[in-house]
């Protein structure tokens, strides 16, 4: 079993930074992509950024320029910086990740139970 632990949520003014959290547990041999993902009121669960374990990113279009992730690898751990932050940055961010369990013959898809972020106006 493997288990992906948010943090860093909160209630944030416009304009204002938060940096988020996610660390993984478990039966882990490695981890290949992590990410977060975000879902508002009344829309579907989005891509925001991914980041492979060689550390490269991919970030949807609204988000690029103020958002920043990052991974430290020894510590199964992602991380999601962001600035500039703006009432419709306001969502539950999931945390993803595709990880290979021990003993185990595919990777698998984990998911965190989500943390919310409201960024009033």
């Amino acid at each position: 079993q493997v288990q992906l632990v948010e943090s860093g949520g909160g209630l944030v003014q416009a304009g204002g930074s938060l940096r988020l959290s996610c660390a993984a547990s478990g039966s882990i041999s490695s981890i290949n992509a992590m990410g977060w993902y975000r879902q508002a009121p009344g829309k579907q669960r989005e891509l925001v950024a991914t980041i492979t374990s060689g550390g490269s990113t991919i970030y949807t279009d609204s988000v690029k320029g103020r958002f920043t992730i990052s991974r430290d690898n020894a510590k199964n751990t992602v991380y999601l910086q962001m600035n500039s932050l703006k009432p419709e940055d306001t969502a539950v961010y999931y945390c993803n990740a595709d990880v290979v369990v021990l003993n185990h013959p595919n990777d698998l898809e984990y998911w965190g139970k989500g943390t919310l972020i409201t960024v009033s106006s």
